[in-house]
């Protein structure tokens, strides 16, 4: 298929900028020649407050060139801190203006802008980090796949937890036998906290609304969402508990949780997604809680996967090997397999088998490590393979995408209370009709990034 590399681009800026034309070639891309490996990489940053603490932290040593944020009070420690950086508030702009001066493009926005932000700024052959999860719906998590390599740029999801030892140790156990058969999966968090910093209930719906702060530019807050009055049970922080916005604990912590059964037992899509159990609170806003079971099929010599996933408070029953004497832990994965049931925290970092004497005695003799281990963080792993000098990121968009997938199928039965038939080969829910509103998200006018193109 061949693809005009700057068409959307170009009609997405006529509608929305007085801008000139970005048909410009990719500084540097996979196959192509790129940069001595001694040499800084110029990096931007869209979202450059909260999130993007990680992002700074984890590129330190690069060139920081600029940072885009919607909010100059959100943003203001970092312009403090990075003065030599050009400041923005569009991203559009931005990559309009800088595009021949940065390398690379880290993503730490809401859910809602992962998409158009990452998607325009691989059109430049800028190589991109992006946040989990790694889209708001189904559509953009394909088209992210696709674009990234039709655009030969370095990609990389921000779950952590792939580039540990842990995710690594459980994959290598999988596969020497150590579980057995796996045909069930348990995963649980204790969010959402409705008192807690992300979460929180309004007093009322829609949300009181107060006027705009003076350091906010709420339309471009919105982006690709329907207009709404401004109210702070949105920006900056509580955005994840509406479904417009964010996707729930499920997106929050799926891409964390899920990550090692996903990658350890070569899950792709779920044939179904079934509703056990869900405490509505009001349309548009997440359940109180849930527990959804997610079926898949087999693959190959694997059997069948029932994967269970609970939160606010629901979590499974201790299973029989677990030592009463212990706390069930608020959060964490079980692996259950016919041979030996294995756990973890909610991130894939720390992995042991049930019970302590199983345990201590398999220590004795750990299965041979046979995958590669990362040196230092999933942003180093990034900027690394930018420059050349080390393997492809883990949690590249051609795996990451597929795991976005999976919890954003799950998220469609929260979001409805529905069960979800899911038809992965043609990418649609089969048992309702009008779900392709949730599969392929409308878009304000000037925000429908990629659809001339990926369709």
């Amino acid at each position: 298929m061949s693809l005009p590399p700057a068409c959307s681009r170009r009609d997405f800026l006529k509608t929305s900028l007085a801008a000139s034309s970005l048909f410009v070639l990719p500084r540097f891309a996979i196959g192509k020649e790129g940069p001595p490996p001694s040499r800084k990489l110029n990096l931007a940053f869209i979202g450059a407050g909260g999130q993007a603490e990680d992002a700074y932290t984890g590129c330190d040593g690069e060139n920081f060139v600029a940072l885009c944020d919607v909010d100059d009070k959100r943003a203001a420690e970092a312009y403090k801190k990075y003065p030599k950086a050009k400041r923005f508030r569009d991203f559009r702009v931005m990559l309009d203006k800088m595009h021949r001066e940065i390398d690379a493009v880290v993503v730490s926005t809401p859910d809602h802008i992962h998409f158009s932000a990452a998607y325009l700024s691989m059109q430049l052959g800028k190589h991109v980090f992006v946040q989990k999860p790694l889209t708001h719906n189904i559509w953009q998590a394909r088209t992210l796949r696709r674009a990234a390599a039709h655009y030969k740029v370095i990609s990389q999801m921000g779950n952590q937890g792939h580039a540990t030892e842990g995710i690594r140790r459980v994959k290598e156990w999988y596969d020497a036998g150590t579980l057995g058969a796996v045909r069930e999966v348990h995963a649980w968090f204790e969010g959402p906290d409705f008192a807690g910093p992300y979460f929180g209930i309004p007093s009322s719906f829609p949300p009181p609304a107060p006027a705009v702060p003076a350091t906010l530019d709420w339309d471009l807050w919105l982006g690709p969402a329907k207009k709404r009055p401004y109210s702070p049970a949105y920006a900056p922080l509580l955005w994840r508990g509406y479904w417009d916005f964010g996707c729930g604990e499920l997106g929050d912590w799926a891409c964390h949780t899920l990550d090692a059964p996903f990658w350890a037992l070569d899950l792709d899509a779920p044939a179904r997604v079934s509703v056990e159990n869900l405490e509505l609170i009001h349309e548009g806003f997440v359940p109180r809680s849930s527990h959804i079971k997610f079926d898949f099929p087999a693959r190959g010599a694997k059997p069948p996967v029932a994967l269970h996933w609970y939160d606010g408070g629901q979590h499974p029953a201790p299973p029989l090997n677990w030592d009463r004497a212990k706390e069930f832990p608020k959060a964490g994965m079980l692996m259950i397999g016919d041979k030996n049931t294995l756990m973890t925290g909610p991130r894939p970092d720390s992995p042991e088998l049930l019970n302590d004497a199983v345990w201590q005695e398999f220590k004795k003799n750990l299965p041979a490590k046979t995958i590669p281990r990362v040196k230092g963080g999933p942003f180093q792993e990034w900027t690394s393979a930018v420059k050349g000098e080390g393997p492809l990121p883990g949690s590249s968009f051609e795996y990451s995408a597929r795991l976005t997938e999976m919890a954003l199928v799950g998220v469609m039965a929260q979001r409805t209370n529905q069960d979800i038939e899911w038809d992965a080969a043609n990418m649609r829910v089969t048992n309702h009709s009008d779900f392709e509103r949730f599969v392929r998200e409308p878009a304000r006018r000037g925000w429908n990034v990629g659809q001339e193109v990926w369709g």
